[in-house]
């Protein structure tokens, strides 16, 4: 058993870790998008399958591409804040982070209505200083964690564990966690179609967050 998946939802009670339901439903998540070919083929894969999905953009991706940004809206799936540039929280000064969360904060905001405005977000790689959390929070946002990591992003991580560590004690409210980019690609095109089959196979339903 993972030790961590237990400890830190303890000791960082604030963030959302999952969001338990009797629904069986269940939230996939993609970071770091969106980049050409591997975030239209997730998308594609989604809407094969007809399920929804969580997007924790990163604002300079976003400036560079618009049209891709909003193909996922449009498809109705739900977005989320990751920073302009993909920064570690315990390596930045806290107005640093802080600004460069603001600056996504602006740059999604061009491009979407009010009402699809994210109050969603995700500190890359986790690590986000309790100042900064702080902050974040009281600009009304929800800091979104995870129950399934399935390091994907790892060169160690093999393509059938990737799909292991997204399946492996799944329970209603479980947040898995993919990553829409170049590294994690090879992984993930194994990994995504087998995990969706496979939980909806076991009667779960995917649910943007």
């Amino acid at each position: 058993m993972n030790i961590s998946r237990l400890l830190l939802p303890l000791l960082f009670p604030k963030y959302t870790w999952k969001r338990p339901n009797t629904q069986k439903h269940i939230y996939l998540t993609f970071d770091d998008g969106p980049i050409p070919e591997v975030t239209e083929w997730v998308l594609d894969i989604l809407k094969q399958y007809q399920v929804k999905a969580t997007f924790f953009c990163i604002g300079d991706n976003v400036r560079k591409h618009p049209a891709l940004f909003n193909r996922i809206l449009q498809e109705g799936h739900q977005i989320g804040n990751h920073t302009f540039n993909h920064l570690n929280g315990w390596k930045n000064a806290n107005e640093v982070y802080i600004n460069n969360f603001c600056l996504s904060t602006e740059e999604m905001a061009k491009h979407t209505s009010f009402e699809n405005r994210t109050r969603l977000f995700r500190p890359p790689y986790g690590k986000i200083k309790k100042q900064q959390a702080k902050q974040v929070i009281s600009e009304g946002y929800d800091i979104i964690m995870w129950s399934h990591l399935t390091k994907d992003y790892d060169k160690n991580t093999t393509p059938e564990e990737c799909y292991k560590r997204a399946i492996t004690n799944m329970a209603p409210g479980s947040i898995i966690v993919f990553h829409d980019s170049i590294k994690a690609s090879h992984n993930l095109y194994y990994a995504l179609p087998k995990t969706i089959d496979y939980l909806l196979s076991k009667g779960y339903t995917f649910s943007t967050l």
